[in-house]
């Protein structure tokens, strides 16, 4: 299944506004909510080399290796080939952006968990842009990156946010280390995980602290007209956006606002909200740089084999306190970090028994 960071509930809000003032948007939507984005998973590829003598051996200094291809308008891919690894900037700002945010995401898994690329091995990271005519919405298709410019009115180009970007190419990570069920609480941890890795790549880059990152994901991605910031905000999940069109940020942070539905793979863009606010109350209780501590316990998690892909949200939570007890120690202020960040969801009880 491709994954989109602009979630179907909200695409459907602004397909249904008759509102004359806003007839691209909404055309935009629905244009958007029919196009196919069809998911072609492939096997990774080993980046090795052979050393005089014949020793194999894996590559020492791991570098990103991009290519950025133009889908000029249209829905097809991977489009036209406009820039290469060790090709100049183009002055095409999506072109170039979307470079800049794949080489972004590749230091940031490499630096802060010597992760050599999506799969660990040194894939290529491939990306297209200008897909579509209007189209609102970045996905991964299994194989690339794929970015809309927008409708202008609501959305603006999609490469111009970093969280967005390494969002979506962690979804190639989550499905390099097993995947998790796109559907229910194990799809609203697929999605959580790529908000979490996505702030990180975004703090990372920028060299901010807990308290001096914003915790949104797609900052920037929306018009002027628009009364909201960003798709989501880990750190006060429901505050995102509040506007006349796009309704209210309808992203719960505690169990007790848990949203039953059926719509959107049983609620996976929404409920992710739950486990995004634990990880945030995780950071923030441990302070600093967010990707040190609390983000090595949940890519701890994530690598370790031992998460099932139907993980419901109390499974993952007491995977990572058996990594951050496994890393730091039981009684570790991290351990305990760990463990109340998940009570202050409700996911998992107070108590001696919380773990």
């Amino acid at each position: 299944m491709a994954h989109a960071i602009v979630p179907p509930y909200l695409l459907a809000r602004i397909a249904a506004v008759q509102d004359p003032g806003w007839e691209r948007a909404a055309e935009a939507a629905r244009a958007t909510l029919a196009a196919p984005r069809e998911y072609r998973p492939v096997r990774s590829r080993l980046r090795l080399s052979i050393e005089e003598g014949g020793t194999l051996v894996a590559e020492a200094t791991p570098a990103p290796d991009r290519e950025i291809s133009d889908a000029q308008g249209r829905e097809s891919l991977p489009g036209v080939l406009v820039r290469g690894e060790d090709d100049p900037a183009t002055g095409d700002d999506a072109v170039d952006e979307a470079f800049d945010g794949l080489g972004a995401t590749f230091d940031f898994f490499w630096d802060a968990y010597s992760r050599d690329s999506l799969d660990a091995v040194g894939s290529r990271l491939l990306a297209t842009v200008h897909y579509g005519r209007d189209y609102d919405n970045a996905f991964w298709n299994g194989t690339r990156m794929v970015f809309g410019d927008g409708d202008g009115e609501i959305f603006t180009g999609f490469t111009r946010s970093l969280s967005v970007i390494a969002h979506e190419l962690t979804h190639g990570v989550i499905e390099d280390e097993g995947g998790l069920l796109y559907r229910g609480q194990s799809g609203a941890l697929n999605e959580s995980l790529a908000d979490v890795f996505g702030a990180l790549t975004e703090q990372h880059h920028l060299g901010q602290s807990v308290s001096e990152a914003t915790w949104l994901i797609g900052e920037g991605i929306f018009t002027d007209a628009v009364e909201g910031r960003a798709l989501r905000s880990l750190s006060a999940p429901g505050t995102a956006y509040d506007d006349d069109v796009l309704g209210r940020d309808p992203q719960p942070g505690h169990m007790d606002g848990y949203v039953v539905t059926r719509d959107d793979n049983g609620g996976v863009h929404i409920n992710s909200g739950i486990p995004n606010h634990a990880f945030f109350l995780t950071a923030d209780a441990l302070g600093g740089h967010a990707w040190e501590r609390a983000g090595l316990i949940w890519y701890r998690t994530l690598t370790s084999g031992t998460v099932p892909s139907t993980a419901d949200f109390t499974t993952f939570g007491r995977a990572t306190l058996a990594a951050a007890v496994a890393e730091y120690g039981e009684g570790s202020e991290e351990a305990d970090a760990v463990r109340n960040g998940w009570i202050g969801v409700g996911v998992l009880e107070d108590g001696p028994d919380a773990g």
